[in-house]
């Protein structure tokens, strides 16, 4: 099978279910940036050594996938394949913030990005993943995306704000303090 179609040469793709949109489409910009996201996972897992972080994001890079393929699936599409984002996904990311927050000081003042290299790239993330929140949202005031998948990318940028704390904890990185 060859990777090339030429099917988008004019600036077009198809969604599952088969409309075409042009490539520069909210929806396709909402999930491209979740591919984005769990590309820049690709890379802090590529730098990282500790288990439990490898663990955390190979379990949220399979989720990103998830919830892309639910972004490319318009609700009216009859796709029974896909498996949609549900909030019983973000409800999992609670559970892992939470056994991660056992392991760190109460935060009682605001954290600049930084610390490690894999806490730094974990920081990138998060970035990256407000932004495709934020696309997200502009889609949902024009489609129905469902209400599951606004909560998990709330959850999952909360999840790496944590985990990148977690890896400057691991690593024995102070974390640096914003000094206003």
């Amino acid at each position: 099978m060859k990777i090339y179609t030429k099917t988008g040469d004019k600036g077009d793709t198809s969604l599952f279910g088969g409309q075409r949109v042009p490539k520069d489409a909210l929806r396709i910009e909402a999930y491209g940036t979740v591919d984005e996201l769990n590309s820049v996972l690709g890379i802090v897992l590529a730098d990282n050594a500790n288990a439990r972080i490898a663990e955390i994001l190979t379990h949220i890079q399979n989720q990103l996938f998830y919830l892309g393929a639910d972004l490319a699936t318009p609700r009216s599409a009859t796709a029974k394949t896909i498996k949609r984002i549900e909030t019983k996904d973000a409800h999992s990311l609670e559970k892992i913030i939470d056994s991660l927050q056992g392991h760190l000081k109460p935060l009682k003042r605001f954290v600049l990005p930084g610390g490690s290299p894999v806490a730094a790239r974990i920081h990138f993330a998060r970035t990256v993943c407000r932004r495709a929140e934020r696309i997200a949202v502009r889609l949902s005031r024009n489609e129905d995306i469902g209400g599951a998948i606004l909560i998990y990318l709330n959850r999952l940028s909360d999840l790496l704000f944590v985990l990148a704390r977690y890896a400057n904890h691991a690593a024995g990185v102070q974390e640096i303090k914003w000094k206003s």
